[in-house]
């Protein structure tokens, strides 16, 4: 493996993913909270840094490659595994994570079929993961920073309820475009 400063911050938010929910077992809340919201938006803000680095200085790899979607789903996953066990089986969380969830196991079992055949990674999945990290962050932020309670607090629950819903949206949208096109080279196989 190449440790250019890509790779680092990949590993690095691959590790931080695990921390988000171990941080729940060492700290007491809300310091849990406060420590998990700063693990997580670090970790994904360098999901921009490493793609931008690796790309302007040349340094892209192909264990970047494929660690870099899985350091994203491992994010997303315990994510939100944790914002369902700290808010229980709310169906504003519930149908939003089951939609991201199934959609990320459907698309990883498709490209693990397909082996070599490569589906490339659409704009419009990096705008979904973006909206992902931003509504985790923003229900990671409700507890310690605000009182649920308060009109701010509520605010940014909700704001940060809203673009989980954007980015389920997103998620079978653009799930849906990968399971297409890898249908459609099955049936291309299949026709030879």
């Amino acid at each position: 493996m190449t440790w250019n400063v890509p790779n680092i911050l990949t590993v690095l938010r691959l590790v931080a993913a695990p921390c988000v929910a171990l941080v729940f077992l060492i700290a007491e809340r809300p310091l849990a909270d406060w420590i998990a919201f700063w693990v997580f938006a670090t970790a994904a803000i360098t999901d921009f840094f490493d793609g931008y680095i690796a790309r302007r200085f040349s340094q892209e790899s192909l264990v970047g490659k494929m660690l870099d979607p899985i350091a994203d789903k491992a994010m997303v996953v315990i994510a939100l595994a944790v914002l369902m066990s700290l808010n229980g089986l709310a169906a504003w969380l519930v149908i939003p994570t089951m939609v991201i969830l199934l959609r990320e196991v459907l698309i990883s079992g498709l490209r693990e079929f397909l082996g070599d055949v490569k589906l490339d990674v659409t704009q419009l999945a990096k705008f979904k993961t973006t909206i992902q990290m931003m509504a985790i962050g923003l229900l990671f932020l409700v507890q310690p920073a605000f009182e649920r309670a308060s009109a701010t607090g509520w605010l940014v629950e909700w704001i940060g309820v809203l673009l989980l819903w954007v980015a389920a949206i997103l998620t079978a949208i653009t799930g849906w475009d990968y399971m297409a096109k890898g249908l459609s080279h099955m049936r291309e196989q299949e026709k030879r």
